[in-house]
């Protein structure tokens, strides 16, 4: 079952909403920004305790 996860877009400042999944612990991936439709970088991690860790740079950094 994914996990919604709340990121801000690096490009335009804009909260967005994604979904992650949680039975893969480290996962990267690109999707564009749903308001500016730039391309953002997702990192995603679930430590031990399986808190999620999220971040959001621009794809060509």
């Amino acid at each position: 079952m994914l996990e919604p996860a709340t990121l801000q877009c690096p490009y335009c400042w804009e909260l967005l909403e994604v979904f992650v999944d949680p039975s893969v612990r480290d996962q990267e991936y690109v999707e564009d920004c749903q308001v500016c439709c730039q391309p953002i970088l997702i990192h995603v991690v679930f430590d031990e305790a399986g808190e999620l860790h999220l971040t959001a740079t621009p794809e060509n950094e």
